[in-house]
């Protein structure tokens, strides 16, 4: 079997012409996606041949843009030529970032109308996240004329820079795209890159959380309530499902001496859930009030036997919590 060239893939990582993308991509196609295998590929194979995931292989079938066949003496997923080339294609339209979506419509569709449209809004993100980026430039050039400026003899210059570290975190923070949530997670991925990391790190075992919600909006929003109801820390932004998972999203937050991961994954049946106890009646208080809004089920109880105060919440996210005290 004979592979895509590994040129096809550096090919797309600057904007090119919609219609120059198109026929580029229609000749590799033709020209690599023809050859006669003349048997059937192991998904095991066909996976190490293209450096994916079985677990994106199956993706793609279940969203019907590839076929698999299974013989009656063999257990596993096999690929017929078909199926291969039609991968081939999907990989070229995954490193320009094509949505799983828009690859169902072009293969779907006749001619080239709906490819280059899709290609053509592709070109218009790009020139928003250069727009992101020219002002994450900006931001980050105003905070070093503010740390040139600065005398660290002084006192009072040192807590200055600390207050424009802090008005920098707010601006990247509540920055408004037209409602555009992808620009802001491309801004925060963009800045998660300026943090150093220290050569040798030690790891420990930990346990976490798993919330399920249902789409990257409820994510981010999910991340700001829990700050407001439990002071809750994100410690890190996660996007490497998002090559196969339409617009997914991980954040991993600290909430107390625990953590939890949000995911973008839309299972209404398996959302999660958490039991705090609390150290206050006043923090209790505080965190029912913010977390009961918009609710789907709330109830506060005084009468339980074995502690004076307690709540039962379903959030607007779908995420069961119980409090106590």
């Amino acid at each position: 079997m004979c592979g895509l060239p590994r040129f096809v893939f550096h090919y797309f990582q600057t904007p090119v012409d919609s219609t120059v993308a198109y026929n580029f991509i229609m000749v590799v196609i033709k020209h690599y996606g023809g050859k006669n295998m003349g048997e059937l590929i192991k998904i095991r194979e066909m996976s190490l041949q293209y450096g994916i995931s079985a677990r994106a292989l199956k993706y793609y079938e279940e969203m019907g843009l590839i076929t698999s066949t299974r013989g009656d003496d063999y257990a596993y997923r096999m690929y017929d030529e078909a199926a291969v080339n039609r991968l081939e294609q999907i990989l070229i339209l995954r490193k320009l970032n094509i949505s799983i979506k828009d690859i169902k419509r072009i293969f779907y569709t006749a001619g080239s109308e709906v490819v280059l449209e899709v290609l053509g809004k592709k070109v218009d993100a790009i020139d928003e996240e250069v727009s992101l980026l020219h002002e994450l430039k900006e931001i980050v050039l105003d905070f070093i004329r503010q740390i040139e400026q600065a005398d660290f003899g002084k006192e009072s210059d040192v807590k200055l820079l600390y207050a424009k570290a802090k008005e920098i975190e707010n601006q990247l923070a509540n920055v408004d795209y037209n409602g555009n949530t992808a620009n802001v997670n491309r801004l925060l991925e963009v800045t998660e890159k300026l943090a150093t990391t220290p050569d040798i790190v030690q790891k420990h075992s930990y346990c976490y959380l798993i919330f399920n919600l249902k789409d990257k909006s409820s994510v981010i929003e999910a991340c700001e309530l829990y700050y407001k109801a439990f002071g809750a820390e994100k410690t890190s932004v996660d996007t490497s499902a998002s090559e196969w998972i339409d617009d997914w999203l991980g954040i991993q937050i600290k909430l107390f001496n625990f953590g939890i991961f949000m995911q973008s994954v839309d299972l209404p049946a398996s959302r999660g859930g958490c039991c705090i106890n609390f150290a206050t009646e006043q923090d209790l208080h505080k965190a029912y009030e913010l977390l009961s809004k918009e609710a789907e089920t709330h109830e506060l109880h005084t009468d339980a036997h074995w502690t004076p105060l307690c709540a039962n919440i379903t959030d607007k996210f779908g995420v069961q919590w119980f409090f106590c005290i």
